[in-house]
């Protein structure tokens, strides 16, 4: 992350406690730009949006600036992913707008790595590692052109970042939970984008493989580009990202990681989910889950490596 980017996440013991529930925060920096200030990466204003006549979220504002590397978090059916989905492009407000690098959403989609959740993708599919990341480069090739010489370097030079490339000819569907991760995470860095946008990274993967991922996408935010991702794991969220944004069908809260350490705030964010043993807080949740409608839904799981329940 820049020096700029990271004093804007940070934030100051004062600007912490802007984000107290009684006054809760919906932007990470605030919405203040000073002059020659760049503009952030995203920004959500009035954003009302949802599947059918269901409402996923509502009236939502958010700034989230370039360089930034933002966890996602909150229960499930609580909006992360619809977060996601109006920041890539792939879900339309019902009302409010939606501003990615500079353009309504969906306009610089080729600047944008939209990764879902490993749930909803189908294993039995038959192309090896090198193709899915191959994918990445299409934005750029357009309909008639061919993959050269530099689209082949980007390719080889992702995959060898993600520990893949001796994978390279392997089945996706053969893969673990954690390499199929590493191998979309191959994909969204050939596109070499600004924007990162990834559903549960790390969830249901071993401890190495989440440290090499979050390393991985940390260098990414230190380049200037801005990662936001969604995650269950409130502890990985607080070692590996520094700044957050708590979501319950609103935003709850927006700023420094640390504010994961206030009991009010998550409180407010996971209502009846949150369970306090004595100093102790957790998280009764269903990782599965998504904020589709019902029927939506795709589940595969880690322990099958094709796939398939």
């Amino acid at each position: 992350m820049s020096a700029s980017a990271a004093e804007t996440v940070a934030g100051t013991a004062a600007e912490t406690a802007h984000y107290a529930p009684d006054a809760l925060g919906s932007n990470i920096g605030g919405r203040m730009e000073s002059v020659g200030a760049p503009a952030p990466a995203i920004r959500l204003e009035g954003v009302t949006a949802g599947y059918g006549e269901r409402i996923a979220l509502e009236c939502v504002d958010l700034e989230i600036p370039v360089g930034a590397l933002v966890a996602v978090v909150g229960p499930n059916g609580g909006g992360k992913s619809t977060l996601l989905k109006l920041i890539a492009g792939v879900l339309k407000p019902w009302t409010g707008s939606v501003e990615v690098l500079g353009a309504a959403a969906g306009r610089e989609a080729h600047r944008v790595a939209y990764v879902p959740q490993a749930e909803l993708v189908d294993w039995s599919f038959p192309v090896n590692v090198w193709n899915v990341a191959m994918m990445g480069r299409y934005p750029r090739l357009g309909p008639l052109r061919q993959p050269g010489h530099a689209d082949h370097e980007a390719v080889e030079a992702a995959l060898d970042r993600v520990g893949m490339l001796d994978r390279a000819r392997t089945p996706i569907g053969a893969l673990s939970g954690g390499q199929r991760r590493r191998a979309f995470l191959a994909r969204a860095m050939a596109a070499e984008v600004d924007l990162y946008l990834l559903d549960e990274p790390v969830t249901g993967v071993d401890v190495p493989t989440q440290e090499a991922i979050m390393a991985l996408l940390a260098a990414e935010a230190e380049k200037g580009k801005a990662v936001v991702a969604t995650t269950h794991d409130l502890g990985a969220a607080v070692r590996h990202f520094e700044s957050i944004v708590a979501v319950n069908r609103r935003i709850i809260a927006s700023g420094p990681a640390a504010l994961l350490t206030n009991p009010e705030i998550l409180s407010q964010t996971y209502g009846g989910h949150l369970l306090v043993l004595g100093d102790n807080l957790g998280i009764l949740d269903d990782s599965h889950h998504h904020d589709d409608p019902a029927g939506a839904e795709r589940h595969f799981h880690e322990d099958h490596p094709e796939g398939r329940p």
